[in-house]
């Protein structure tokens, strides 16, 4: 992610996040990209940038993947599936996101999850700080802080 006011948010939530996350039993948080896909047709991109997503995904990490076609869950209700995983001993939750052309369908599929941050398409710039917010606004819920107010 390039310098500006997105990476400036990016990294006030990942900072928090990485303050509150060993309290709460989580041993770190980790950011990855892959590269984009450079294939010339679409559907071969999608599959080039699925097999960077697996080999970047941490071994036996729960694999939840962003998509507009995903479940809509409240924050509470995610921070309830972060628990879970947390409390199941799931070593690892990586979050998925597509790259330009979106998730290849096969890695969609193989997901643990699918979640929507709704219909929309967002830039990846803004879809990654929404994902730390709503990742430190989970944790904060499981912490009892109240910077979750709804």
């Amino acid at each position: 992610m390039k310098a500006g006011p997105e990476r400036v948010l990016l990294d006030r939530y990942a900072k928090r996040l990485a303050a509150i996350a060993p309290g709460l039993g989580f041993s770190q948080i980790e950011w990855r990209e892959v590269p984009e896909g450079r294939a010339g047709r679409a559907e071969e991109r999608k599959a080039e940038e699925a097999r960077a997503l697996r080999a970047a995904a941490p071994k036996g990490a729960k694999i939840v993947a962003l998509d507009e076609r995903g479940a809509a869950l409240s924050s509470a209700q995610w921070a309830a599936e972060i628990g879970k995983a947390r409390d199941g001993a799931v070593p690892a939750y990586a979050v998925i996101i597509g790259g330009p052309d979106g998730l290849d369908a096969d890695f969609r599929v193989s997901a643990h999850a699918v979640l929507s941050f709704g219909a929309m398409t967002w830039p990846h710039q803004l879809v990654r700080v929404m994902v730390a917010e709503q990742l430190y606004r989970a944790l904060s819920i499981l912490a009892g802080h109240p910077y979750h107010r709804a």
